[in-house]
């Protein structure tokens, strides 16, 4: 158990990184005014700040989400073995559902009338909450917490399907599976990715939601959380070989900006003209589905092997840290949203301002949740 569990230190690590990444990537969003978030700037940000922002948010876009859903999944099979279906239920809605409603009910309006409507004539507090509930305007109102919100769901599906196939003894088959990583595999799964989610974007283009579900990048989420699930069945993050993951990692990074700079420039994104990447019958959505696949599929097997080789260890900032990586997650968009508008009269790029905010407000995000949320005994025990 203790060797297991030393091994496992690398993906506490990994999650951490990427919650810091959502932390920046809601940062950039909101300086560069691509993508979606609550509060936007607005200022022109200049064509060399168009490039960095445009590939380092496509880039992190292509692979930080699927690859949380990647470790989530990895771990479902394990909780629900120890636990049973109905403890295991228990257990995700405590963690993942209470905090969801935690954010709908709390976190999500006092962002909209407290800090984006700062110093405007408003309608009394009691009258927009009334308002807010009665109108069932919290369903939307997930926030981040979308992510939170798709695990439960995937989870309670796991569940259905494990007791409907309770009959078949999966414990019993832990580790015994002689399946292994390859390249031939990894690129079946690269376009299995990339086609379903070119079919999608058909019906749901990137910049549309629904109930604050990005569907556009769901076949991604999906697919890998199923291969999350069984990586832990057949332990194929242990079997992923230093080397193959190294080439595919430093693949992800060279590759991808050089297909994603050949993609803008021939399809017009470059241009400005980026209508056609979103989805629909245009080469250019093609292409920038299989880029995207590309990216998710590679960094996700060159991070493994790189932090399972490298950084399987956690020192006690490291250790702070990834305990409070959820509740970061969780409580860090009204934090940035403030600061954001505390340094509006600050007259410098915005691509300045985002790097000021992204040095200033991680490390205040863990503090607060350190010794916060995470000493507030109703929220203690969820984050």
């Amino acid at each position: 158990m203790e060797t297991r569990k030393q091994r496992l230190l690398y993906i506490d690590n990994l999650r951490l990184l990427m919650i810091i990444f959502v932390v920046l990537m809601h940062l950039a969003v909101t300086y560069s005014g691509y993508g979606s978030w609550y509060y936007k700037e607005g200022k022109p940000i200049g064509l060399v700040s168009q490039f960095l922002f445009g590939f380092s948010q496509s880039f992190t876009q292509g692979y930080f989400m699927g690859f949380l859903f990647l470790i989530s999944g990895f771990f479902v099979p394990g909780a629900y073995d120890r636990k049973g279906l109905g403890k295991f239920l228990k257990d995700r809605i405590i963690r993942l559902g209470i905090p969801t409603l935690i954010y709908m009910l709390f976190v999500n309006p006092f962002i909209i009338y407290i800090l984006l409507d700062w110093g405007i004539p408003k309608p009394g507090l009691i009258n927009y909450y009334s308002d807010y509930i009665s109108k069932f305007s919290f369903i939307d109102g997930s926030g981040p917490l979308w992510f939170a919100f798709a695990l439960l769901i995937f989870s309670f599906l796991y569940g259905l399907v494990r007791r409907i196939t309770s009959k078949f003894s999966v414990k019993s088959q832990i580790g015994v599976h002689k399946s292994n990583i390859d390249t031939r595999k990894v690129i079946v799964l690269i376009i299995l990715v990339s086609v379903l989610a070119f079919l999608i974007r058909l019906v749901q283009p990137i910049g549309t939601s629904f109930h604050n579900m990005q569907l556009c990048y769901f076949s991604q989420y999906i697919i890998l959380f199923i291969v999350g699930i069984y990586a832990y069945r057949n332990d194929l993050f242990a079997k992923i070989k230093y080397n193959f993951g190294i080439r595919w990692f430093w693949g992800g990074l060279i590759a991808g900006l050089l297909v994603w700079m050949d993609i803008m420039l021939i399809g017009g994104g470059a241009g400005g003209n980026i209508k056609p990447y979103n989805g629909g019958l245009y080469w250019q959505s093609a292409a920038y589905a299989l880029w995207e696949s590309f990216v998710g599929i590679s960094m996700s097997i060159g991070l493994l092997a790189l932090f399972k080789e490298k950084f399987n260890y956690q020192n006690r900032l490291i250790k702070v840290m990834s305990d409070n990586s959820f509740a970061v997650y969780v409580f860090h968009a009204p934090i940035i949203i403030m600061a954001a508008k505390l340094f509006i009269p600050l007259d410098i790029l915005p691509a300045f301002k985002f790097v000021i905010l992204s040095v200033l407000c991680i490390p205040v995000c863990f503090v607060f949740t350190n010794y916060l949320v995470r000493k507030t005994p109703l929220l203690k025990n969820v984050m």
